[in-house]
């Protein structure tokens, strides 16, 4: 997507947030896809963390991260505070990423993967962080929705490249992962002794996978960051792969 779209979909997805939050009958409502959180401190969580990352395009180039009283802020328990504070984080982040443009270099903690080091990709991530949380505060006042085409087409490939690709060692033997969406995209995942490298978006690979797995984008994206199952989505192969590639913490 062009960083102009990254950026009003950041606004979206903060304003979905929001009307979550905004609707919630409980702040101290259990979150059941973050198991020992309230909607407080998932509010708290998301609002400190887009401060942060704020304040890390805002840094330019970096061996590390702004030290934590550059952007430290408590969330105030009072409702209606507690919106305004997160409306001032969302703004300060994307305020942040508009004035550094997408091809500043900055900290990330993503250096082994496919993505660069520059603000444009913070801000792909940025989009996924508040998505899948806004699916969160969400699923907590029973009203769930799936992520928005636009930003889960992006958020497969964003997380495949992100946190997915990695020059550390596949530790099993070498195998090809496909994931396919329902709107019509493919990527595929190559792990082998270099490490994990995706493909990026394709149309549906001729040769078959030693696994694959189809759903909507949305769901794709939810099953990578832990929010469904592996069996909500069609698995086809080896289902072994797979459960080794989700237990996989390359370091």
């Amino acid at each position: 997507m062009e960083y102009s779209d990254v950026l009003r979909l950041i606004d979206d997805r903060a304003a979905a947030f929001r009307a979550a939050i905004a609707d919630a009958p409980d702040l101290d409502a259990p979150v059941p896809s973050c198991p020992g959180w309230t909607l407080f401190d998932l509010a708290q969580h998301l609002g400190e963390g887009r401060r942060k990352w704020a304040a890390i395009a805002a840094a330019g180039p970096a061996d590390a991260p702004p030290p934590k009283p550059v952007w430290e802020s408590p969330a105030p328990r009072d409702r209606a505070a507690l919106l305004d504070w997160w409306d001032a984080s969302a703004r300060q982040l994307v305020d942040a990423l508009r004035e550094a443009g997408p091809d500043r270099g900055c900290w990330s903690w993503w250096g082994r993967s496919q993505s660069p080091e520059t603000t444009g990709a913070a801000a792909r991530h940025q989009l996924q962080e508040i998505a899948v949380h806004t699916y969160d505060a969400q699923l907590t006042v029973g009203a769930p929705q799936p992520l928005p085409e636009e930003v889960a087409l992006d958020g497969v490939d964003e997380f495949l490249a992100t946190c997915a690709a990695t020059t550390v060692a596949w530790p099993h033997e070498p195998a090809v992962v496909d994931h396919h969406a329902t709107e019509g995209r493919s990527w595929r995942l190559f792990l082998n002794a270099e490490g994990a490298r995706n493909t990026g978006s394709t149309r549906h690979p001729a040769e078959a996978a030693d696994a694959s797995v189809e759903g909507t984008a949305s769901d794709i994206v939810l099953l990578f960051y832990c929010r469904i199952p592996l069996d909500a989505l069609k698995v086809e192969g080896d289902r072994r792969v797979l459960d080794q590639l989700i237990a996989w913490e390359p370091e």
